[in-house]
This record gives structure tokens, sequence and C-alpha cells, in this order.
């Protein structure tokens, strides 16, 4: 009986040899490499890779892989809008002098420390559970959370987290707002959104630049209703907003919240490990969507 067919897409492996192997073993594996949109469209027309059962491609950016990644690069992120290091660091790369002395001196006025602050997290999931642990052990910040629906208590103890079923109620009490939510096609803060935030707090994105109406975002930076912002991503990326990179109190990034060699290794691993779990279990690691499956036959 021949092997059933997954079709490998882009790169070679580059870290995980021996679990490819076992996907081998059980599998045909079939390569497209590199093409165009358009030929990879008319060879799945013609069945030209045949009927293959899974794909695979080395590097998918499964947030599972990056969980890690991105919760650290949040805390930075969280202690910038805090410290104000984007002001400190801009000072010192300026090779001014005068920049130089006007942030060692004038820096210490305005910042403060996260402890015993309140985090205000927008989607709890494994990225927003991740940063809710490493504020509380690391910040001794207190962890408040909205999302759609709430986690299951014994995991709210953990991290001592609070359930605000109305994003607005939790957004007043917030120093520090981190939006962690998958982007479903709309805002999360709308202008009206930001009238809501806590004067004088802070917002960090690790998400997706569209969650934020970028421009209210600007406003309330401008009148001072937000102290700072952490930003890994942006609306439209790669292009930056003029007015938020010309700010010393916000700190930006160029979208690489979760880049790391731990992550590109563990989207490897992943990928595959999804595979063989789903054909050997029936069910995969990490299902995507799995609540949009209504048929009770899926093997899902």
């Amino acid at each position: 009986m021949s092997k059933p067919v997954v079709l490998h897409l882009g790169d070679d492996i580059k870290w995980n040899h021996a679990l490819y192997k076992q996907l081998q073993d059980n599998f045909h594996i079939v390569r497209s490499y590199s093409m165009a949109r358009e030929e990879f469209k008319q060879s799945l027309k013609t069945k030209k890779f045949g009927d293959f059962v899974a794909i695979y491609r080395p590097f998918w950016n499964t947030g599972a892989a990056c969980t890690e990644s991105v919760a650290d690069a949040a805390i930075w992120l969280i202690l910038s809008t805090y410290r104000l290091f984007s002001w400190s660091s801009q000072a010192a790369r300026s090779l001014s002098v005068s920049s130089f002395k006007d942030a060692n001196r004038n820096i210490a006025a305005t910042t403060y420390n996260p402890r015993n602050s309140i985090l205000g997290i927008i989607g709890l999931g494994k990225i927003g559970y991740l940063v809710a642990q490493k504020a509380k052990a690391a910040l001794g910040m207190k962890i408040v959370y909205n999302d759609i629906r709430r986690i299951p208590e014994d995991i709210e103890k953990t991290v001592d987290a609070v359930y605000y079923p109305k994003l607005e109620d939790m957004l007043a009490i917030a120093d520090c707002a981190v939006v962690a939510t998958p982007f479903g096609g709309e805002k999360v803060l709308s202008a009206a959104s930001f009238q809501h935030f806590k004067p004088g707090s802070r917002i960090v994105n690790v998400a997706r630049g569209k969650l934020i109406d970028e421009p209210a975002l600007v406003e309330a930076l401008e009148s001072g209703r937000l102290f700072a912002a952490g930003l890994d991503v942006h609306y439209d990326e790669p292009v930056v907003n003029r007015k938020l990179a010309g700010m010393r109190n916000v700190e930006i990034l160029s979208h690489t919240a979760g880049a790391s060699v731990d992550s590109h290794v563990g989207f490897e691993r992943l990928g595959i490990e999804n595979i063989l779990s789903f054909f050997e279990t029936g069910k995969a690691l990490t299902p995507v969507n799995i609540h949009w499956m209504e048929n009770n036959t899926s093997k899902l």
C-alpha cells in the first residue's frame, strides 16, 4: 500500500532532521520548492502534486512556536513604557551631548517602576497568559484581563488574574494595556476606546497593527491621555507612522517580537508534530479555529 502524500512547501529542513525523517518514513513527501503564486495555483488545479493529505511548510508562523519570544518582547515593551528607555536610547544614539544630558537629568522625574501597577491584557491566550506569568513574577504587576470568554478559574489563580467581561471597564483601571489577541477583521481599540483608558496609562501591542486605530492612538499620546506606547506592529507596516516614530515616549520595533532562532526551530518542529499527531491520534497538537468545525464526524 502506498504512503499518503504530504506536500512540502518552501525551504529545506534546517534543524529538526530526525523528526523530518519520521515524516518521510510515514508519508511520501512531494516538494513544491519556490514557485510563483499563479504557477502554484495552476499546479494545484492540475494536481501536479497528487492527492496530498497535508501541507507542510518549515516556516509557518504558528503562535505556539513563538510564544516565548513574543512574551519576552512584550515584557521589554512594557518596561519601556514605564521607564522610557526609548528616550534614553535615542538620546545616546544621537551623539548629542545636550540630548544625553537632557535624558540623564530629566527621565527620573517622569518614569516609574511597574511593580504593584495593574497590567490589563486583551486576550489571555497562550501569549497573553505567558506575558501575565512573566509580568507577575519578574515585575510584580497585578493582572487583569479581557477576552471573549473567561478562562478556567484554576488557571486564573496561577497569576491571580481578574476577569473583566467589558473591555471598557478593564481599560478604566489598567495602568498598562497589552494587546495580545488575534486579528478578527475589526479594530479592538477604536477611537472611542481611548476615551476609556485610565489617564496617564500605557499601551503595548504585540498582536497585529490593524487592531488599533492608529490616528486615535497618536491623538491619545499627544493629548497625554496615554503616557507611553510600545509597538511591535503597525497599522500600515512596513510603513511606520511618522508621528509615532518621532515620539520619545514610544518604543517601536519592526514586527520582530516573535523573531528568534528558537521560534524558527519551533515553527519547523511544530508543523511536523501536528501532521504526525493528527494521523496517529486523530488530533492536531495546535488546531486552529476548531470551534468552526461543526461536523461531529470530523477527525478534528
